[in-house]
């Protein structure tokens, strides 16, 4: 079935969504052991999350790059996620979706948060066609996630180390199996139909 162009990828269940989000030590060992961010975490800082794994590997070099060594899979309510979609704003302006720039631009800076469509990427971290979700939380979003909709929060670097070896060492089916059975998310038109230009 080919993929389209944009979709929400992730692992979900009748009520939570699991987004990825990678920290320095000092902020996501913490985050693991306890189930919540700690006091080092601040909220008035937009905070990125992505329901991809492969954008997260992506992002913080399979858990190599600095300040970014503890990958999270952050569980969070459905109900917080699509709250937060509803209140998105796109990152970039676009032409026909928005009346016009300054519109955008007002639309923005009111927003709480903000979406991204990037490029998947493969086991080698190379883009794909298609793109994925990124969803920036700010003020009332940012707030919203860490103190009401967090469920869970692991620890998932040892897996993304183990797939990483995997794939160096040209074991791609066995990295394969071990990702997280990612699905399309099921956001309304009404959720994405500002978010989809």
């Amino acid at each position: 079935m080919e993929e389209p162009l944009r979709r929400i990828r992730a692992l979900h269940t009748a009520s939570t969504i699991t987004v990825y989000q990678a920290y320095r030590p000092e902020i996501g060992g913490p985050a693991a052991r306890d189930g919540r961010f700690p006091a080092a975490w601040k909220p008035d800082r937009m905070t990125w999350i992505k329901p991809s794994f492969m954008w997260m590997m992506y992002r913080c070099g399979w858990g190599t790059k600095e300040g970014q060594e503890t990958v999270l899979a952050v569980e969070i309510t459905r109900d917080g996620f699509d709250w937060a979609l509803r209140h998105a704003c796109l990152s970039h302006y676009v032409r026909g979706l928005h009346p016009d720039r300054a519109a955008w631009q007002r639309d923005l800076k009111r927003a709480p948060a903000r979406v991204q469509w990037d490029p998947e990427r493969d086991l080698h971290l190379r883009p794909l066609p298609y793109r994925s979700l990124q969803l920036g939380l700010a003020g009332e979003a940012s707030r919203r996630y860490a103190d009401e909709w967090v469920v869970s929060i692991n620890d998932v670097t040892p897996l993304a180390h183990e797939i990483h070896a995997l794939v160096k060492n040209g074991e791609r089916d066995s990295a394969a199996r071990l990702l997280p059975q990612e699905q399309a998310y099921p956001a309304g038109e009404e959720l994405l139909a500002h978010l989809s230009a």
